[in-house]
């Protein structure tokens, strides 16, 4: 039987809401969990600091976060969210990259960073890590 080439863009994408919370505090979220909310373009970002719930609120408000496609084709599925001075003010833990998933409650995409989440290395951090 002869070898067939994997291309990633034949698998389907993951239909389950996501949150990758990736280093430095960039948000990439997968379009699954943008429907949660209604795929807004600007979010408020809150923290409630006891049970270490993030959550973003649908918001027009001059300090909401704009969201913005990850790549140039706008339907693509995945968004950003630029949060580093979030992160930074509350203290989050960004030093490895964590995927979650978020749910809905009250209008807001709500992340338990005392939930379960994986750890997601990308090319670039496989790439710096030495051979053994």
């Amino acid at each position: 039987m002869p070898f067939e080439v994997f291309d990633k863009r034949m698998a389907p994408l993951a239909k389950a809401p996501s949150i990758t919370i990736q280093k430095r505090g960039i948000f990439s979220i997968n379009k699954a969990a943008h429907k949660l909310i209604g795929e807004p373009e600007t979010v408020e970002l809150l923290f409630d600091a006891e049970e270490q719930i993030i959550a973003m609120r649908p918001s027009n408000e001059s300090h909401a976060y704009g969201i913005r496609p990850q790549s140039a084709q706008r339907d693509a599925g995945q968004v950003i969210l630029s949060a580093t001075a979030f992160t930074q003010y509350f203290e989050i833990d960004t030093s490895v990259s964590r995927r979650f998933k978020p749910y809905e409650q009250d209008g807001m995409l709500c992340i338990d960073l005392k939930g379960p989440s994986v750890e997601v290395k990308g090319n670039r951090a496989k790439r710096e890590e030495p051979e053994e």
